[in-house]
């Protein structure tokens, strides 16, 4: 009767280990969800408002300018949105290089090196 008590005790103590495994890989999940949620409202908004006062900006500059310099006038803020909309894709894929579970990973790879046998 003691191996199948200790049978049991080792796979209740598995089932406990992988609940709080997974209670912790939910928790990440409404973390990155919520981080996901956030980060999309706000791009949104800040697409929309950034286009609506540069739209504004580039149309009061190019009817400031005198009529013969009006065309370079145009170029010049081309060039400048382009190297705005690179310096945001670079954000975005700096941020997009996050390692979401990172602390589930963290624990599982512990549990495997727990559980190794000792020399």
């Amino acid at each position: 009767m003691g191996i199948v008590q200790s049978g049991q005790a080792l796979v209740a103590t598995a089932l406990g280990l992988a609940r709080t495994r997974l209670e912790l890989l939910s928790v990440e999940m409404q973390e990155v969800l919520a981080r996901l949620v956030l980060l999309m409202i706000g791009a949104v908004a800040a697409i929309l408002l950034g286009a609506l006062a540069l739209g504004f900006g580039a149309v009061a500059l190019v009817m400031a300018a005198p009529a013969e310099h009006r065309v370079a006038v145009s170029a010049g803020l081309a060039l400048a949105f382009l190297a705005v909309a690179a310096l945001i894709a670079w954000k975005i894929a700096r941020e997009a290089k996050a390692h979401p579970f990172a602390a589930s990973l963290a624990e599982l790879e512990r549990d495997v090196q727990a559980l190794k046998v000792r020399e």
